[in-house]
């Protein structure tokens, strides 16, 4: 199936300001696209390329006083069918992970697994390794934290969500992947694009999506304790430690948002 994506947000600036724009598809799904992914600014401005320490395409903008207008639309094409589950995927010991897995089990600035250890343990310790407990951990977050866009807050923890029982899709990937890491299994945060494709189409704007990834059975496999169930067409943006590694915007200088729209549609 081809799904339509992209994005119009506007930012209105009062100074020259570098920006960093992590608003591209991750580079596994390059080849996907059925059009040029081009990042187009009004007014016009040169757009330099690089990859981050995670993979991430990332642009870098100087955005000039007033409102800059950011803007892409493309098409991707996807199988069209539900995200797989293995349920066989077995948990590896700590030794045996490769290298750069290691990172996704420690604490980062969103996600404390010191404090959280003890609970996950004691939440999770019986369940069997593997795919069964990181379900179990999303089922427990979907079930625990009550979803809202009024309860966003850009600097919620992991364990502020725990406490508080709230919070939007970035605040149920956090918890979810916090427990993960508590539990030994490496757990990253992710963004994309997630249309309702599938499902009963929600009466809310569209926004991306955060969701979270864990390795089993040697490779990594999607999770959405927010939504709670294998969908599809999702497209992956960019993976890190936490939400602090896939802002969609970094500003170096004082900015506002003034307009958001993002689209994933079938065709």
């Amino acid at each position: 199936m081809l799904i339509k994506i992209g994005y119009d947000i506007s930012y209105e600036v009062s100074a020259f300001t570098p920006m960093l724009l992590m608003l591209y598809v991750r580079p596994e799904r390059v080849p996907d696209l059925r059009g040029p992914e081009q990042l187009v600014t009004d007014p016009a401005v040169p757009v330099e390329y690089f990859s981050d320490a995670f993979g991430n395409r990332v642009g870098r903008i100087i955005a000039p006083p007033g409102a800059t207008r950011v803007f892409c639309d493309t098409v991707i094409e996807d199988n069209g069918d539900p995200e797989p589950a293995y349920l066989d995927a077995e948990q590896h010991p700590v030794e045996q992970l490769p290298p750069e897995a290691l990172q996704y089990l420690l604490g980062s600035r969103y996600c404390e697994v010191q404090k959280l250890s003890d609970i996950a343990w004691q939440l999770f310790g019986d369940t069997p390794p593997g795919w069964a407990r990181v379900q179990a951990v999303c089922d427990w977050v979907h079930s625990n934290v009550i979803f809202g866009y009024e309860f966003a807050r850009d600097d919620r923890t992991a364990w502020e969500v725990f406490e508080e029982r709230r919070g939007v899709c970035r605040d149920f990937s956090h918890l979810a992947l916090t427990f993960c890491r508590c539990l030994n299994i490496p757990a990253r945060y992710a963004t994309g694009y997630l249309g309702d494709i599938g499902v009963p189409p929600a009466p809310l704007p569209m926004d991306f999506s955060a969701f979270f990834e864990v390795y089993l059975g040697g490779r990594w496999h999607p999770f959405d304790p927010r939504h709670n169930q294998r969908r599809i067409g999702r497209v992956a943006m960019a993976h890190g430690r936490d939400a602090v590694d896939v802002a969609l915007t970094t500003a170096f200088g004082k900015h506002s948002v003034k307009a958001f729209q993002v689209w994933t549609d079938p065709l």
